[in-house]
């Protein structure tokens, strides 16, 4: 073998060795990562600057089952006609101590900026939209509050 067939070998072998490295570092993240979110502290501290009304509310459920109802259900109990097909589940919005853990601004973030399989709504909706889901989304949790299933 010459010595420019033994430096392509050696080349081949160092760009399948790091291809291997970048597969077997991609799973680690995947399997890490898998069931969190990472929420960056600034997000996490945001506030709704929508009050609460029966308007935001209205607008919000028209956003909603546009775009949310599929995954999340009418009610907001993760069991929408979709739901089953992806991984992981939809949030069941319902669940009072979980959503009571979170803030706004993590609601918000999530939204934004989406997480396989929900998509990003960043650049799909207004800013206003996107904090009027937060309010519906936060009324799911709130028995007195939940809004009226169509």
């Amino acid at each position: 073998m010459n010595m420019d067939a033994q430096q392509k070998l050696r080349l081949r072998k160092l760009l399948f060795g790091a291809l291997l490295a970048l597969i077997g570092l991609s799973i680690v993240l995947a399997v890490t990562r898998r069931g969190r979110w990472i929420i960056p502290e600034e997000a996490k501290r945001r506030e709704n600057p929508i009050e609460p009304s029966a308007q935001a509310l209205h607008a919000a459920r028209d956003l909603y089952r546009e775009n949310c109802v599929q995954c999340h259900g009418g009610m907001g109990k993760g069991d929408g006609p979709e739901a089953a097909r992806h991984y992981p589940a939809p949030a069941d919005l319902t669940n009072a101590k979980r959503m009571s853990a979170v803030t706004d601004g993590e609601i918000f973030y999530q939204i934004s900026e989406g997480w396989r399989p929900m998509p990003a709504f960043k650049t799909r909706l207004t800013e206003e939209q996107r904090w009027q889901l937060v309010l519906l989304v936060r009324s799911f949790a709130r028995p007195e509050e939940k809004p009226k299933e169509k």
